[in-house]
């Protein structure tokens, strides 16, 4: 819990953010002589899958208010991959314990913007501070021992 200054008490409250991450869908080939699925198919149901597991996974620390997943893919040309790439967009709003809780969601690939909806004022003590990097080189180093391994493999 994070501490509020309301009026003249300081009191303990959860952080209220939302959190929007938009779902990658590359081109897969098809099989023999049939299509695979356009790609805007494909970051949809990227999309589908990785709420459900968000839905239906408790997360220590963090609770869900709303899935917005209404917004519709969309294609933009992906130089680096010299190929098209659809995204499909999803807004969470959660609720957390403490910062350290939302590290999680920002250190996530497909992560692309955060707003802190309440309180509206923190103040971080230098303790706090350290905790939080602490969290994000833990959050990092996992990162990037899943990606050498998916490199080796």
């Amino acid at each position: 819990m994070v501490k509020v200054k309301l009026g003249e008490d300081i009191v303990e409250s959860r952080i209220r953010f939302k959190v929007r991450f938009d779902y990658k869908g590359e081109h897969k080939p098809g099989i023999l002589l049939f299509g695979g699925k356009p790609i805007e198919q494909e970051a949809d149901a990227i999309r589908e899958q990785q709420i459900s597991l968000l839905r239906n996974i408790p997360i220590q620390g963090v609770s869900f208010e709303d899935f917005d997943i209404s917004q519709e893919p969309y294609v933009i040309f992906d130089e680096a991959l010299n190929e098209k790439v659809a995204y499909a967009p999803a807004i969470l709003t959660a609720n957390a314990d403490c910062i350290e809780d939302m590290i999680k969601f920002i250190m996530r690939k497909e992560f692309r913007k955060i707003e802190v909806l309440e309180p509206s004022y923190m103040e971080i003590s230098n303790k706090d501070l350290e905790k939080i990097l602490f969290q994000m080189n833990e959050v990092f180093k996992n990162q990037m021992l899943l990606f050498s391994r998916n490199i080796k493999n």
